[in-house]
């Protein structure tokens, strides 16, 4: 079976901020997007850009490139200067607004959370509104509809297209549609906004959706794992083993998971995810016995048995 199919996809996606405490962060259980258990965690609180990868959420730091060349105070004009047009650009622009998809009326642009609205603030007030409504619809439709997620995040971008979280919206949106160069584009964009390592694990799991698993390695070496937040360390660490498993490297996939199996410190629905995918590699290289185990360990935390941990443990134990 594809390792990408035994839960060696980044659910690190930190993207969901949705209406009213949505389900926010993807960080869950050995499926392929939309059909994954989803944490309920609210909309990402503030606070100081540091190593968190952005994986926590989508994220409002930074204003660094989301504010055109103009004078300071000139409110009225915020959303006039794009910079040098070619031929057709203005007509361009207008269409797709008029071709946006529709926002329900009850969607209050003051639902998404006081730091991402911080980041909207370049924006001319009647923009930023909007801006956020499609953040909150592209949220809310992420599980179910990735493609009107998707519409929405595309929206929202073409409408703040200097704003970071908007990149990374898109991004983070295109990647749950399997739209990967996208989502490579968009959260590379995203991440030159704002500076730090950006959604790395999600970039490097983009990277093997095309097929370039050692790219996702390489994505992967450009920062160095012990500088960030333990969730996103460890889903660095599944995708990395992934990405291992993609070349027909097993035993690169159990040293790539074996440091994080002994932490504690990231979230319990991370550490499923991260039993389940070393009871995998573990049994990629013969070590049967220990791979029940660790699906074992993996099955007793899923109390949504949204994992197939137990059937590959019934698997493994009936070819004793």
């Amino acid at each position: 079976m594809d390792s990408r199919n035994r839960g060696y996809e980044s659910s690190e996606n930190g993207a969901s901020r949705g209406r009213r405490g949505a389900p926010r962060n993807h960080r869950h259980t050995g499926e392929r997007r939309g059909s994954r258990d989803r944490e309920e965690r609210g909309i990402r609180s503030g606070g100081g850009r540091d190593h968190r990868d952005r994986d926590r959420d989508w994220r409002g730091e930074g204003r660094g490139g989301d504010k055109p060349a103009r004078p300071r105070n000139d409110r009225n004009q915020r959303d006039s200067f794009v910079g040098p047009q070619r031929h057709g650009y203005r007509e361009e622009r207008i269409n797709r607004r008029v071709n946006e998809p529709a926002i329900p009326a009850d969607v209050d642009p003051r639902e998404l959370d006081p730091t991402v609205r911080q980041e909207l603030r370049s924006l001319a007030k009647d923009n930023a509104d909007m801006t956020a409504k499609h953040l909150i619809m592209a949220a809310s439709l992420l599980d179910e509809d990735p493609q009107k997620a998707l519409a929405h995040a595309r929206a929202a971008k073409d409408r703040a297209g200097r704003v970071p979280v908007a990149r990374e919206t898109n991004g983070i949106a295109a990647y749950h549609a399997g739209e990967w160069k996208e989502a490579i584009a968009e959260l590379r964009a995203a991440r030159r906004m704002s500076g730090g390592p950006g959604l790395v694990a999600v970039l490097a799991d983009a990277e093997r959706g095309l097929g370039r698993p050692a790219k996702a390695l390489e994505v992967a070496s450009e920062i160095d794992g012990q500088d960030l937040e333990p969730e996103t360390r460890a889903e660095l660490a599944i995708v990395v083993a992934g990405a291992h498993l993609d070349l027909q490297q097993p035993d690169d996939a159990v040293l790539a998971l074996e440091p994080e199996t002994g932490k504690t410190d990231a979230p319990e629905v991370t550490r499923m995810r991260l039993m389940y995918a070393y009871g995998d590699v573990l049994e990629h290289v013969g070590r049967t016995e220990e791979a029940v185990e660790w699906f074992r360990r993996a099955a007793e935390m899923d109390t949504e048995e949204v994992l197939d941990a137990s059937d590959r443990i019934a698997a493994l134990t009936a070819e004793e």
